[in-house]
């Protein structure tokens, strides 16, 4: 890989070009969730054309878009600034994941048209994405909405049992997000890791995994792995209500 946006350089397989899309997205991603206040700092409608761009290596950046004509890969979306001043945030925000999921889409297939991907190489890129929400269902809380919806097993979802899990941060915390350990009992463990199972992470919207720190915010509920806001299993064990960064940013504005 030639730079943060640069063409694969070396024979592309299926699983190169799915790591390639899936390292844009979860880039994007991070500018329309946790970064939210920063990308829309940068998107002055005061500049020029901007556009938002993800890398492979799950960073993001607005920026003008190529110069080259044609340009090395497709380009997104472009003039995002200028809407941003127009129409609330959040549809501001939904708006430029709409482009963002169309743009992701071409640059995989771009690569896929280069490296002669068949019909069978071709439907299972697609298979591979298609498990993954869209940019547009994370920033708008569908992806959340549809797991919600999916039919329980055995009541495991209940409202007390969901009331008192936001509640554990601290040394009980432990045996539910890393890898429940110390749990009553091994019936309990099993309820609680396919409960989250389904859960997807408010910022870069992948699946629960027992083996990883989450933590829940006590205003919009959500649930983030505690890398992607920047929180330790320490530092949550001081923190009595969690606020994740958008819930922040809301809240002094």
């Amino acid at each position: 890989m030639e730079g943060g946006g640069g063409v694969l350089n070396y024979p592309g397989t299926v699983e190169k070009v799915f790591w390639d899309f899936r390292g844009r997205r979860t880039g994007i991603l991070k500018a329309l969730t946790t970064d939210a206040e920063e990308f829309y700092r940068q998107c002055d409608p005061e500049k020029e054309n901007l556009c938002l761009y993800g890398f492979p290596g799950e960073q993001w950046e607005v920026n003008l878009p190529a110069e080259e004509v044609p340009p090395e890969l497709p380009e997104p979306a472009l003039g995002i600034n200028f809407a941003r001043n127009g129409m609330q945030e959040k549809d501001w925000l939904s708006l430029v994941a709409v482009h963002s999921d169309a743009w992701l889409l071409g640059v995989a297939f771009y690569f896929g048209a280069r490296f002669g991907f068949d019909k069978a190489d071709r439907k299972r890129l697609f298979d591979m994405i298609n498990e993954l929400p869209t940019v547009f269902e994370v920033v708008t809380d569908t992806a959340q909405k549809q797991v919600k919806e999916e039919p329980s097993v055995s009541n495991r979802g209940s409202d007390k049992s969901k009331s008192n899990s936001k509640l554990r941060r601290t040394s009980e915390s432990q045996e539910k997000y890393l890898k429940g350990t110390q749990a009553k009992d091994e019936h309990q463990v099993i309820d609680e890791d396919e409960e989250h199972g389904l859960t997807l992470c408010g910022s870069c919207a992948e699946s629960y995994a027992s083996d990883e720190f989450w933590i829940c915010c006590d205003i919009c509920e959500k649930w983030f792995h505690g890398k992607c806001v920047k929180v330790t299993p320490a530092r949550a064990e001081h923190i009595k209500r969690y606020k994740c960064p958008s819930c922040s940013n809301k809240n002094a504005a």
